[in-house]
C-alpha cells in the first residue's frame, strides 16, 4: 500500500466509525448470505461480535501507517482465528463483505479509488493473518 491509499483509507473509516454498529450489523448480514456456513462459527451475542470487528478494524487501520505495530498483533488474530474454525478460502467472503457493506453505507463517495485502498488495506490484513494461521497448523 502507498502513502496515499493508507491515508484514504483512514480517512474514510474515520468518516465511518460513527456508524459502526450499523456497519457490523450490514457486515455480518452480508456475510452470511455469501456463506450461511459461517454462522456456524459465531456464538454469543453478535453486538458484542460486532463491537470487536470494529475495534480490530480501527487498531489495523491505525496502524497501517506504522505496520511493524500491528504486523504481531494481526499474525496472532490469525493464529486465533484458526480455533474458531476459520479456513483459508473464509478470507475471500470476508473481504468481499467488508467492501460491500463499505459500499452499502459510502454509496457514490466509495469511488474506485476508495475500493482499491480498502481492497489493498484488507489484503494486506488478511495476508498477515493467514501467516499466523499458517504458523499455528504447522506448529
Amino acid at each position: 500500500m502507498n502513502s496515499h491509499q493508507i491515508e484514504t483509507v483512514q480517512h474514510t473509516f474515520a468518516q465511518a466509525a460513527p456508524m459502526a454498529d450499523e456497519i457490523a450489523t450490514r457486515f455480518y448480514q452480508r456475510l452470511f448470505e455469501l456463506d450461511p456456513s459461517l454462522r456456524r462459527l459465531f456464538h454469543g451475542d453478535m453486538k458484542q461480535q460486532g463491537d470487536k470487528l470494529m475495534t480490530v478494524l480501527a487498531f489495523a487501520v491505525a496502524g497501517l501507517s506504522k505496520p511493524e505495530t500491528i504486523l504481531g498483533p494481526v499474525r496472532r488474530l490469525g493464529e486465533r482465528h484458526v480455533q474458531y474454525g476459520v479456513q483459508p478460502h473464509h478470507y475471500a467472503t470476508v473481504g468481499e463483505a467488508l467492501l460491500w457493506t463499505l459500499a452499502q453505507l459510502f454509496g457514490p463517495a466509495f469511488t474506485p479509488e476508495v475500493e482499491a485502498a480498502w481492497a489493498g488495506a484488507y489484503g494486506l490484513l488478511a495476508g498477515v493473518m493467514q501467516e499466523g494461521e499458517r504458523e499455528a497448523t504447522h506448529a
